[in-house]
């Protein structure tokens, strides 16, 4: 098993931003420089989503012999404001350039869909835990 870990922090109604192992990620607005606004978490979560189907479709392309070369990836989400906060439907668009047969792509797109793993966390229920930690100042 691997852990990934990130972690995020503001100050003041600062924008948020979260270090990962090799970036800083900005998130939401950022009033006091708005060069640097970044995309809301809902873009992020969607934007990922379309990173790993075309890392799991490039790699299931090239198992399968079928030449890519291109794709594009349109996802959609559908935000809730009535039933549930979060998404209430997530539509997922694939647009693969290539010389492969319809049967061949189909074949493809079920592979695809079997290997994401962030397709899998968002359709099943994966254990969260929140934890709060706080913070004491100490007088000496």
């Amino acid at each position: 098993m691997k852990a990934i870990n990130v972690l995020g922090y503001s100050r003041n109604n600062e924008q948020f931003v979260v270090k990962t192992q090799n970036a800083d990620v900005r998130i939401s607005n950022n009033n006091r420089f708005p060069e640097l606004d970044g995309p809301s978490p809902f873009e992020y979560i969607l934007a990922g989503f379309a990173g790993c189907i075309n890392a799991v479709g490039q790699n299931v392309a090239a198992e399968l012999g079928i030449n890519l070369k291109s794709l594009q990836i349109e996802i959609t989400g559908t935000v809730s404001q009535e039933e549930r906060i979060g998404f209430s439907k997530i539509e997922i668009v694939l647009k693969p350039t290539t010389d492969a047969s319809l049967k061949l792509l189909q074949a493809w797109l079920k592979l695809v869909q079997q290997k994401s793993p962030v397709y899998d966390n968002l359709i099943n229920p994966t254990p969260v835990e929140l934890i709060l930690f706080k913070e004491y100042n100490y007088a000496a």
